[in-house]
């Protein structure tokens, strides 16, 4: 089939994720605390977390393209697709940067200007942790990003109604491609250091931006993985084989092998240098958050290690399956050890319990512990949705998963499902492994 057909029972399924998010949310901002602590975090969470993936979507294809790689070309279309959830994230992330100008969140120490100003690291730090660099971001970096990935898609359409190799339109897109790596490269940098990293204002590590980005790749892998085991599994793609899905299963697991080299890397410099002002990071997430502090070790590097270690496991649709969506929960767990315990600090410092400031509580003794106990006196929620994932959580994840999931399945419906007059179609659709493995996986 050329075609992929969206069906409408997919469709209610999906809307029907969405409506369970939009329904937690509400219920989280009603139920939360007066600051909406948890109802920002979750919203903050879950939008930066799959427009990442769908930035790694467009750098991937970028990566194999300027590399003349062939074998992926097949269904390239998939990661074209999801490339374009990323005009919805910029959309979404817009909520945030206006709640950094009129204070409708607590997010971000630095937001709060009576702070700053007797807050000395903050304010050597303000030439960059500012709205306006934050609202650049959020916003310029994002669309440019988006704009490029529009570009190199409708490119890859247009080659489809060119018969010639020689095509001006892949040359183009190979333009695009080597543009877009070095563009994402620094510019993922700055989006995470604004998103994520300043959360925790007195904080900073050279790695944090490798480490948050190679989350984003992990997860983009894995959600390829499922949507081909989607398509193939209702007669689209006929020609994937079991040399395809090893690919993706090497990558997959290599990378989850370098994350676990970035986590140790930056944990063990920071605690070797034994810096104040670094290793507060660390020791609040391994003392007061010790559940998810180590499973998240267990979960992303643990488990596909030792499933993915062997040949055969990577050419097996249920242990690829079952290895992705644990690494989907598991990669956006390690989004919210990121988020949670920063804001919960800035919150409980705007509540008027901090000295000097939500990490100057933290040097105080001030934890994220004492953080709940002091919130709990306001009405807020303790343990779930801060310690660990609670119902509306999850439930909100799902609403943002599925909303990812409508949008790529929605452009991946609007084009033919294999790009046509593509040099490396044929190397693609031929691609295999020694020894040959069956065509049908």
């Amino acid at each position: 089939m050329d075609n992929f057909k969206f069906e409408s029972r997919h469709k209610s399924v999906l809307l029907g994720g969405i409506v369970l998010g939009v329904v937690c949310l509400l219920l989280t901002y009603f139920t939360d605390d007066a600051l909406h602590t948890r109802f920002w975090t979750n919203y903050l969470h879950n939008a930066s977390f799959l427009t990442g993936v769908s930035l790694m979507s467009m750098f991937t294809l970028s990566a194999f393209l300027v590399a003349q790689a062939g074998w992926y070309t097949y269904f390239k279309r998939v990661w074209e697709a999801m490339s374009q959830f990323m005009i919805v994230g910029l959309v979404l992330m817009i909520p945030v940067v206006l709640g950094v100008y009129f204070g409708w969140h607590h997010l971000y120490h630095w937001a709060d200007a009576s702070e700053v100003a007797k807050d000395e690291i903050l304010q050597h730090k303000s030439s960059f942790i500012n709205p306006m660099w934050y609202t650049i971001a959020s916003v310029g970096v994002v669309f440019l990003w988006w704009f490029l990935a529009n570009r190199f898609r409708a490119l890859s359409i247009k080659q489809d109604n060119n018969p010639s190799i020689n095509n001006g339109e892949h040359r183009k897109q190979i333009t695009i491609a080597a543009a877009f790596l070095p563009i994402a490269g620094f510019t993922s940098a700055l989006v995470i250091w604004q998103w994520i990293m300043s959360i925790d204002a007195h904080w900073y590590s050279t790695l944090f931006a490798w480490y948050a980005a190679v989350s984003w790749f992990v997860t983009a892998l894995c959600i390829t993985v499922l949507l081909l085991i989607f398509l193939k599994g209702r007669g689209y793609y006929p020609k994937i084989n079991t040399s395809h899905l090893h690919d993706l299963g090497k990558y997959v697991f290599a990378f989850s092998v370098f994350w676990t080299y970035l986590w140790f890397d930056q944990f063990m410099l920071i605690w070797y240098a034994n810096v104040g002002e670094e290793t507060v990071y660390f020791q609040t997430r391994r003392d007061e958050f010790p559940l998810l502090f180590f499973g998240n070790l267990i979960i992303n590097f643990l488990l596909p290690f030792f499933i993915l270690m062997r040949n055969d496991t990577k050419r097996k649709v249920g242990s690829m399956a079952f290895v992705c969506i644990v690494l989907i929960f598991g990669h956006w767990l390690d989004y919210f050890l990121m988020i949670k315990p920063g804001a919960m600090h800035t919150a409980h410092a705007a509540m008027g319990h901090g000295h000097h400031g939500a990490e100057h509580a933290a040097d105080h003794g001030h934890g994220a512990a004492e953080a709940i106990g002091h919130a709990a006196e306001h009405g807020s929620a303790m343990l779930a949705g801060f310690h660990y994932p609670g119902l509306l959580d999850l439930g909100t994840f799902i609403g943002f998963l599925s909303l990812f999931l409508f949008v790529t399945l929605t452009h991946l419906a609007r084009v033919p499902l294999v790009a046509k007059n593509d040099p490396y179609a044929e190397e693609s659709v031929h691609h295999h492994i020694e020894p040959p493995y069956s065509e049908i996986f």
